[in-house]
């Protein structure tokens, strides 16, 4: 008989939630093959059985978050004398699982154990877990619990001593026909922001006319994670887009001449998005302040360069897998790292500690061939790099005797979206031309 437990998805991750279990009460169960899928803040990742034997009972139900370590199920060699008694329940053995205890109790934070999400909405809102009502499994704090906590606390705020809002707020506010009381206030003794109104509109869908016919697609968890990434972004930086128009000529004698040896020796294509990557982190080390985080009045310079990498899941949304300290890869080595990183993000079987912790963003539409893509910055970084799409066109070069030819190179856009509280556009162009320098000069040919 083994127990089947919550299992710790990274170190920042304390709790998960059942979003699927693949077997039911009676199955039969063979080790390392795929059990339950976990959902956490950061990803959703299908956990495999740990012993073989036939499932005895449920005891979390899908959509149920729990602590990490937390008994989920029971599996046993299909006799009644495996389960045992206090673990055999109607709602286990009839794969019900048994309901999360909802307390009322309110917790103090030294003796509470709260999720990344809840300890940051509880500081962006100014709460302590003492002030607010758990009611999660055994009186866990959820971020729908801070949220009606924020709520009720800006409700009361208002009711007692109103805050006057500033004419720019007020008119936003009619613009768009919304109520002062649907806004949660933000700023000091709950005032209203123009933050908070502009986050208030984007979040808050039009009316849609729906026809006979039309058909509707259910946000997955994921999609919905992506569409709320996006749009806080949105609302948070001062995204600013730059372009820089590249030539890839050195690039693609180096690729056409190594092609199929790579292809052969690695078992993938060698692309473009190797080269830029060792490109973009090479640069950072001399413009380090995009290599950055903005905190409160300041801007976190970060002392690592872990290069994420957006990974688009069809229409499911997209992840950004991280490679960490990627100034210490080769070209050969980085190729292996993203495709290994993509391969597994569209199998779902990323880890939380696969996405933890990135500084700097590429996101690589180029082999779509798109022309120019203003990509949103990745939250809490300050810059992402878009890599569009490589054609052969015509350029002016310099001939050896000093004068000008026209030739046929490779040429693409690299667009650089940069956050302007973070650096300014000076800052962001000399990058930009940085990056475009070592693409068009480096030898490539010693990275094989």
């Amino acid at each position: 008989m083994a127990d089947v437990t919550m299992p710790q998805l990274g170190e920042t991750v304390a709790d998960g939630t059942v979003t699927k279990w693949f077997k039911t009460v009676g199955d039969a169960v063979v080790r390392g093959e795929p059990l339950f899928e976990v959902s956490t803040d950061k990803v959703d990742t299908e956990i495999p059985a740990q012993a073989s034997g036939i499932l005895s009972a449920i005891l979390v139900a899908e959509g149920v978050t729990v602590d990490v370590g937390t008994v989920l199920a029971v599996i046993g060699d299909g006799s009644e004398a495996s389960i045992p008694q206090a673990k055999v329940t109607k709602s286990a053995v009839t794969s019900e699982p048994v309901p999360a205890r909802a307390s009322s109790t309110k917790q103090a934070i030294g003796d509470t154990k709260l999720s990344p999400v809840v300890r940051r909405l509880l500081e962006e809102h100014g709460l302590s877990a003492a002030e607010v009502t758990g009611t999660g499994p055994g009186g866990r704090i959820t971020r729908d619990d801070v949220v009606a906590a924020s709520s009720k606390n800006a409700t009361s705020t208002t009711t007692h001593a109103p805050p006057s809002l500033s004419p720019v707020v007020r008119r936003l506010l009619s613009d768009h026909g919304i109520a002062e009381s649907s806004v949660v206030g933000t700023g000091p003794e709950g005032r209203i922001t123009r933050r908070d109104v502009e986050l208030r509109i984007s979040t808050t869908p039009p009316e849609v006319s729906r026809d006979q016919g039309d058909e509707i697609i259910p946000f997955s968890k994921i999609r919905r994670l992506t569409a709320e990434h996006m749009v806080r972004s949105k609302a948070t930086s001062a995204h600013t887009l730059m372009v820089k128009e590249v030539d890839y000529e050195r690039v693609d004698i180096v690729r056409r001449s190594h092609a199929a040896a790579f292809k052969e020796q690695e078992g993938f294509s060698l692309t473009y998005l190797p080269f830029i990557a060792l490109a973009a982190v090479e640069a950072l080390k001399s413009f380090p302040n995009l290599n950055a985080s903005v905190g409160v009045n300041e801007l976190i310079v970060h002392r690592n360069i872990n290069l994420g990498i957006a990974v688009d899941l069809d229409t499911d949304g997209l992840v950004v897998p991280v490679v960490h300290h990627a100034d210490g890869y080769t070209l050969r080595s980085i190729a292996r790292k993203v495709r290994d990183l993509a391969t597994r993000a569209r199998e779902k079987k990323l880890g939380v500690d696969d996405f933890a912790g990135g500084t700097f963003t590429i996101t690589n539409p180029g082999p779509f061939g798109t022309l120019l893509t203003g990509a949103v910055i990745n939250q809490p970084q300050v810059a992402i790099l878009s890599t569009d799409g490589v054609s052969r066109k015509p350029v002016v070069v310099n001939t050896p005797d000093g004068g000008e030819s026209i030739a046929i190179h490779s040429i693409g856009l690299l667009a650089l979206t940069f956050d302007h509280r973070a650096v300014d556009g000076a800052y962001a162009a000399r990058y930009l031309r940085h990056v475009a320098e070592i693409l068009n000069s480096r030898e490539w040919t010693q990275e094989f």
